[in-house]
């Protein structure tokens, strides 16, 4: 017995924002200094590193929990379930519902409240509860619905992923150009048939890595000194994932009982193109291996990076053939990974 996926759903924002908005930004270094390049060539360095060159916002109404729940509904209607029915519904994210204009989070009621009261729920005995681990948020919650279902305490659970990431970012710091909103869901429920989770890994580095992304001033000193935004060591991220996330997805895939020509896609935490191409590719060395043709789809082009929305948003454009040239098809083994702050890595290989 373990968990189905049932169903999947995602929310995209409608507002395009391709690297030509930030061309007017004031872009300063750590000391508050004007960068030396200018914005146009600072977009395309972001483009051959990251893969970026268009992100989603969303609209100013929106806020983190509703599109969360434009995610929960769809995946529901693709379950095809009651929504009375679930047991839990686990809210991955890092910052809370915060209006557009403002730089408070709210997070009371919980995030997973939230959705639960926009979708009518009246059985008080669905359990609604936030999760916060960084960008593996997601994973790390489908991992816990995972145990709950195999534990007999829960049926169906539904696991989100949402972030407006837009509205936490320091506009004098290049690295907001990365960061993007969306939202991804999926109904988990407990079946017997040979499809399912096979295994999982979780880790938490907390020594000297638990700062490498952090909530910090912004580059410019005179503007709001006393509020902070996202901020992340860019090059100790990518020293840290490729030396742990391959190792991570491997211990997790060998627990799997597959062999490594089984093994169909690989969705990663759509975090930096080219960094999530070294650490597939060092996956696949660690088997002796080329990485293979077609195994990684990547979407963080045109999205950005969503934090715990990316990987139930590719999920879920893969599945209802959003994504052209990648397909996932009864039988097919995918490994998920993720990695983010704290720093957390997780993992689990499923069989579609």
């Amino acid at each position: 017995m373990t968990g189905i996926i049932t169903g999947v759903g995602h929310y995209i924002p409608t507002k395009t924002i391709s690297n030509l908005f930030f061309d007017q930004h004031v872009f300063l270094d750590e000391k508050g200094q004007a960068l030396k390049q200018d914005n146009a060539t600072i977009a395309d360095k972001l483009k051959e590193i990251t893969g970026i060159e268009e992100r989603r916002y969303a609209e100013n109404h929106e806020v983190t929990s509703q599109l969360g729940f434009y995610a929960a509904k769809a995946a529901i209607e693709d379950a095809g379930i009651d929504a009375e029915t679930l047991d839990y519904i686990i809210f991955a994210h890092n910052f809370g519902d915060i209006s557009f204009g403002t730089v408070q989070s709210d997070m009371v009621p919980s995030l997973a409240s939230r959705v639960k009261h926009l979708l009518n729920i009246e059985n008080n005995f669905c359990v609604a509860y936030d999760l916060l681990f960084g960008c593996p948020g997601w994973v790390e919650g489908v991992i816990q619905a995972n145990a709950f279902l195999k534990a007999g305490i829960a049926g169906k659970c539904l696991i989100i992923g949402a972030e407006t990431l837009s509205r936490v970012v320091d506009i004098h710091d290049r690295d907001s150009m990365i960061y993007a909103d969306g939202a991804g869901a999926v109904i988990l429920e407990i079946g017997n048939e040979s499809a399912g989770i096979k295994s999982h890994v979780s880790a938490s580095y907390t020594q000297k890595e638990n700062e490498y992304l952090y909530f910090g001033k912004s580059y410019n000193d005179k503007k709001c000194p006393d509020i902070k935004y996202i901020k992340m060591n860019g090059r100790r991220i990518y020293e840290f994932a490729l030396t742990n996330v391959p190792q991570a997805m491997k211990k997790c895939f060998d627990q799997s009982g597959y062999s490594i020509d089984q093994l169909d896609k690989i969705i990663i935490h759509q975090a930096n193109e080219k960094m999530d191409e070294a650490i597939v590719s060092r996956f696949y060395q660690l088997y002796g291996l080329e990485m293979q043709k077609d195994i990684m789809p990547m979407v963080i082009g045109k999205l950005g990076n969503s934090s715990v929305a990316t990987i139930p948003t590719l999920l879920g454009m893969i599945l209802k053939g959003e994504l052209p040239n990648h397909a996932i098809n009864k039988g097919n083994v995918v490994l998920f990974a993720s990695v983010g702050a704290g720093m957390n890595i997780n993992a689990f290989v499923y069989e579609f």
